[in-house]
């Protein structure tokens, strides 16, 4: 078999590491420099010659982030890497992924043809917003589930009266799913927006009376929704409500429509670095689990073995 290395992009060296650790290696030796104009060069400090290389690397804006990936698929593919895979864990431009009106562009499908234009011959991510943009990618695709992450944490929690919620009806699914692992009922929230990250209305369909509820989606924007939601499930009498999200992107007024919604909680992976620590949000790592992915995509081992 070929060796393998990782290598660590700028914006998930912080994460990139503890994958390392977990897989038990160190990260592979990498610059890169940028001019003084903020142009971006990568330059591999070690042979990838006949390598199974691991690129790890989220592209959350600013766009720097998948250019600099693409820069380092590129340069690994002219060092003759036999295999080169890009690891996001959070897949940038993802809400895109559609015409959703007229004279729009579908930026997950462009994201998805530049990687294969750099030389990407595989992607490990997790969490995508539509489980369909897989059928964007020319090569292989393994979609890490975050619930590997959660559950085990829910379970720690012990609710005698759990029932899970849909922050919106495109969540639906992400909820349907945690609800059957627990055998438990679910709810869902309508949403009305008037334009992006606004909501004009919602309504909860369901019952939450007296139930501990938890919040399921797979990223945590302005936090607009989700504070919304909880905000209604408390006023139609639940007993608890915290969320689950995977990927904390964190921007605008983030952090204060949390610290002032009914949440007990945020739960997040550490797909995206958090911006500043909060009391209400708790941090778990997705790294033990990448680690495992790319330890079985090397031996050609199942990757659904992850998955709960």
């Amino acid at each position: 078999m070929s060796s393998v290395k990782l290598f660590s992009g700028t914006n998930s060296h912080y994460l990139a590491e503890k994958i390392a650790g977990f897989y038990g290696k160190s990260l592979g030796k990498l610059t890169i420099q940028k001019f003084s104009d903020g142009e971006i060069s990568p330059s591999f400090n070690e042979s990838v010659r006949g390598c199974d290389v691991f690129l790890i690397q989220s592209t959350c804006p600013p766009a720097d982030n998948m250019m600099e990936l693409l820069l380092m698929i590129d340069a690994a593919k002219r060092a003759s890497a036999e295999y080169v895979t890009v690891v996001v864990p959070y897949f940038g431009y993802a809400r895109q992924d559609r015409k959703d009106k007229p004279r729009v562009s579908i930026a997950a499908k462009l994201n998805a043809n530049l990687l294969s234009a750099a030389g990407a011959d595989r992607l490990m991510t997790c969490d995508l917003h539509a489980g369909q943009i897989q059928g964007f990618f020319d090569f292989p695709v393994d979609h890490l589930d975050g619930s590997a992450i959660f559950v085990p944490y829910l379970k720690t929690l012990n609710f005698d009266n759990l029932i899970f919620a849909a922050p919106d009806v495109g969540g639906t699914g992400r909820a349907r799913s945690y609800a059957k692992h627990f055998a438990v009922e679910m709810v869902i929230c309508d949403k009305h927006r008037k334009r992006a990250n606004e909501v004009a209305s919602m309504q909860v369909i369901g019952d939450v009376e007296d139930m501990d509820v938890v919040l399921v989606d797979d990223i945590v924007d302005t936090a607009g929704t989700i504070c919304r939601a909880a905000d209604i499930i408390m006023e139609k009498g639940a007993s608890s409500v915290r969320a689950i999200c995977t990927h904390p992107i964190l921007s605008g007024k983030a952090y204060d429509n949390i610290e002032g919604s009914a949440l007990e909680e945020l739960v997040v992976t550490d797909s995206i670095p958090l911006k500043k620590p909060s009391e209400k949000i708790k941090v778990l790592s997705v790294a033990e689990l990448f680690a495992k992915a790319i330890r079985n995509i090397h031996d050609h081992d199942s990757i659904s073995a992850l998955f709960i």
